[in-house]
């Protein structure tokens, strides 16, 4: 072990641990180890260990771990994972402050609570604010930079800083600007929900179960939807609908969806994932993106390693 390991570990209140499996850490329950594992007690105790690390592009950030694929080889990168970064606060009766670990459902929750309109959407979302404001997720024709007054970020010198929302430009599943990582963000909600909050978010959970593969390991949806279309369709239109790799498949109910219901590898997941390109490809000649980050290591047996 280096020295700046050892005076990290001296420093650090939170989680710091060797070869943690990523599959403890992934909504799709798969995956191999990181190297370093790291989960702060809170924003001071991140800043200590970058400040030690001299943290900068090798890392990984992970909120729930949702959107995310770890392949079996596991990670070089230290992952810093933030579920302990996890406040919220209103700063004023319409401007709502959550850092990046708070999930987007209890985000919509506090909003609806307070009887602020617009973030029910995120209620159905299985991320946190941070994988939010990086991917601009979206939902039901609302998308989370609509409503970003200002956000936090570490710099890539370890720094913090506060930046405006037009410091951005978001787009469809992300969001262009400043290099960094999100530590929080505020929201301004100034509309009122009209006492129907609570209702809206229990009807955006009620069509997210009857017709997403909740209870499932899944990592939600996993392509991008393109111009003018939608991935599901067109996964279905090419008869994918169940079809099968290792312990993973298509779901029947969401075509965007892949399952993990037998104990699947993440090199049966990724191979699924190249299937369904190449499927659509040939039956509609639209290329699929992945909406789903795809990081890590292949084994050496891994039958989509490029070696």
């Amino acid at each position: 072990m280096t020295t700046s390991h050892m005076s990290a570990e001296r420093k650090v209140r939170g989680l710091l641990l060797a070869n943690e499996p990523m599959a403890r850490h992934s909504s799709w329950r798969c995956g191999g180890p990181a190297r370093r594992y790291f989960e702060p007690d809170d924003r001071e105790d991140l800043l200590s260990f970058v400040i030690a690390q001299q943290l900068t592009h090798e890392v990984l950030w992970v909120g729930l771990g949702s959107n995310l694929l770890v392949r079996d080889g596991g990670l070089d990168e230290t992952v810093v994972a933030t579920p302990r970064l996890n406040s919220m606060r209103w700063e004023t009766p319409e401007l709502l402050y959550a850092e990046c670990g708070v999930p987007c459902a209890r985000l919509a929750r506090e909003a609806a609570a307070k009887d602020r309109g617009g973030l029910e959407f995120l209620a159905g979302i299985p991320g946190t604010v941070g994988g939010a404001l990086t991917m601009n997720a979206g939902a039901l024709g609302s998308q989370t930079w609509e409503f970003i007054e200002s956000v936090d970020m570490l710099d890539e010198a370890g720094s913090q800083v506060t930046l405006l929302a037009s410091d951005f430009s978001a787009c469809y599943r992300g969001v262009r600007g400043a290099v960094g990582w999100f530590l929080g963000a505020r929201f301004k909600l100034p509309v009122s929900a009209g006492g129907h909050g609570p209702a809206r978010i229990r009807e955006v959970l009620a069509q997210r179960s009857a017709t997403q593969p909740t209870g499932q390991a899944s990592c939600g949806s996993v392509f991008k939807n393109p111009p003018g279309d939608f991935a599901g369709r067109l996964i279905e239109l090419s008869g994918l609908k169940g079809t099968r790799c290792g312990g993973c498949k298509v779901s029947e109910r969401h075509a965007n969806f892949i399952v993990n219901d037998c104990a699947a590898t993440a090199a049966d997941i990724e191979t699924l994932i190249n299937q369904i390109i190449d499927a659509v490809r040939e039956k509609t000649g639209i290329t699929l993106e992945t909406e789903v980050r795809i990081v890590g290591n292949y084994r050496s047996d891994d039958p989509e390693n490029p070696a």
